[in-house]
């Protein structure tokens, strides 16, 4: 693909888009990043911000996670933006064929897309530890402490913490929606969080366009780079 063919002319000559997201495509509605100077990460708290969403920090000290979990992780007032929208607005062209999101907020699904691929889970579902009953998210917001089911167990979130896996499932439907897309767009993420970011090596195609305020480690390897804000650059390139 010629190198200098702006995103409105890949997405018009593109027939099977498939759109990768992080963080960054949330901020607009509000949602910090971890990591950028005002994000998570560069918070002061009891316990590294890793730590408290970790696993293991889950098992052993489960009050305080879902203390941080409520206060830091929920953003349930939060709007789609018009990156959102405009994802959303190709879909219903027929124009993306998935849409895969290392967010846990659901905004992409609010805006109205359908086929979302959630790598890290969503806020929006949470799951009885024993008897693996569903519950969506007032479960945890509408308690105190840690939020039990009827049967006694632990409600736990359907989101993806540190020293836990990847749904197969999902990875499984990403790397086939990657490995098949004529055109690969992805946006909102440094593309440092593995084993997200490493799904992006099933892209053989050759219209690969990256939108980010910063570099990232695919720049040299895409068609088109734009550090741009992300919302304004995907609803001016709707064809």
């Amino acid at each position: 693909m010629q190198k200098d063919i702006t995103l409105k002319e890949l997405i018009q000559s593109s027939d099977s888009i498939v759109f990768f997201g992080g963080a960054g495509v949330s901020t607009e509605s509000g949602i910090p990043d971890f990591r950028s100077v005002d994000g998570l990460y560069g918070q002061q708290y009891a316990y590294p911000p890793e730590t408290m969403l970790s696993h293991t920090f889950f098992v052993q000290h489960t009050e305080e996670f879902f203390s941080f979990y409520r206060a830091n992780m929920l953003y349930l007032n939060a709007a789609p933006n018009r990156a959102h929208l405009a994802l959303a607005e190709l879909e219903k062209r027929g124009k993306m064929k998935a849409l895969i999101t290392q967010n846990i907020d659901g905004l992409h699904q609010k805006a109205g897309s359908r086929n979302v691929l959630e790598l890290h889970g969503s806020v929006h579902r949470n799951t009885c530890l024993v008897c693996r009953r569903s519950y969506g998210v007032e479960a945890v917001t509408e308690s105190g402490g840690v939020p039990h089911c009827v049967c006694g167990g632990v409600i736990k979130p359907d989101v993806v913490l540190y020293e836990e896996s990847l749904n197969e499932d999902i990875m499984r439907q990403a790397v086939q929606a990657i490995s098949s897309a004529d055109a690969l767009i992805i946006g909102g993420t440094s593309l440092n969080v593995y084993p997200a970011a490493g799904l992006l090596r099933f892209y053989a195609g050759h219209r690969l366009a990256l939108i980010n305020r910063t570099r990232t480690p695919l720049d040299s390897q895409a068609d088109l780079v734009i550090y741009e804000n992300i919302g304004k650059t995907l609803e001016e390139a709707l064809p």
